[in-house]
């Protein structure tokens, strides 16, 4: 059947539920926002229960299993998870959960509670997209590539939405934040469900979660994650560095190298580099 927006009805556009909590959002950027900006390591909020529990149950349930052909694999020393990106390969409500949260609305939100201006959106999300972490999973700490790959626009902003629900201690996969001089870590977060993680991306905005996933066999960690970029004004969190890509740092008494691949990013231009991926498969970022 022929799709006609005049069978909608108006009764059934007005009953279209809204994906995004405006009254939370509108109460956690006036009343946080001096936390997000005070907070350590760098400027960051943990915000619990954040998004209406029904969205993100409606995300879960279609939550692509580790096998779907969609995801593509990061497997490096520094780097084991999947990734799904690509519009086609998202499932419909998370894609449009996606969309919500590049929206006008939502970015006025972040500017609110984070006090950087003029924020801009990824609808490629580079990076980004779904992510899922099997057993033996690891992301090491790092400092996150500082543009865009398309558009050369400065990266400002992280989101994270984690999905996962009945989630142990025990099990990893914590979301760590560390100094500026690699010498501690500052905070520790558990990946549980709707839980959100903003914060300030920078060359010493160093997180991740290190150490390998132990959770059961039949269990992944489960998250959303979206870049936010302006057009310049970077320059005051020391974001004008010539481009990288992402900077994977040691923990005290760890040694870790970056690959050939992450190495070829840095001296590649950014043209020729995008024309390489799509050739040979790299993931973005």
């Amino acid at each position: 059947m022929t799709w006609n927006p005049e069978n909608l009805g108006e009764s059934c556009i007005r009953s279209l539920p809204e994906l995004l909590p405006f009254s939370r959002m509108k109460d956690i950027a006036t009343n946080r926002a001096d936390e997000y900006v005070s907070a350590e390591p760098y400027p960051h909020i943990v915000i619990d229960g954040f998004f209406d529990e029904w969205v993100l149950n409606a995300v879960l349930a279609e939550f692509p299993g580790p096998k779907d052909k969609n995801w593509v694999l990061h497997d490096f020393a520094e780097e084991i998870k999947l990734q799904s990106k690509h519009e086609r390969g998202i499932p419909p409500f998370a894609r449009q959960f996606l969309y919500e949260l590049n929206s006008a609305s939502f970015l006025e939100f972040l500017e609110r509670l984070t006090g950087i201006e003029k924020l801009i959106g990824d609808p490629y999300f580079e990076g980004g997209g779904l992510h899922q972490i099997m057993p033996g999973g690891k992301l090491a700490i790092h400092a996150d590539f500082n543009k865009h790959l398309a558009y050369g626009l400065n990266r400002r902003l992280n989101l994270l939405v984690y999905l996962n629900k009945n989630w142990k201690d025990d099990y990893g996969g914590h979301f760590e934040l560390w100094d500026r001089g690699m010498t501690r870590m500052v905070k520790r977060v558990a990946p549980i469900f709707n839980r959100v993680v903003i914060f300030t991306t920078s060359r010493y905005s160093y997180h991740g979660h290190p150490d390998p996933l132990t959770c059961p066999r039949d269990m992944t960690r489960k998250s959303l994650a979206l870049y936010y970029y302006s057009n310049g004004g970077a320059e005051e969190a020391g974001r004008e560095d010539p481009r990288h890509s992402t900077l994977f740092q040691k923990r005290p008494g760890e040694r870790v190298q970056q690959n050939a691949r992450q190495v070829l990013r840095d001296l590649v231009p950014p043209l020729l580099w995008r024309a390489a991926s799509r050739v040979l498969g790299f993931p973005g970022g």
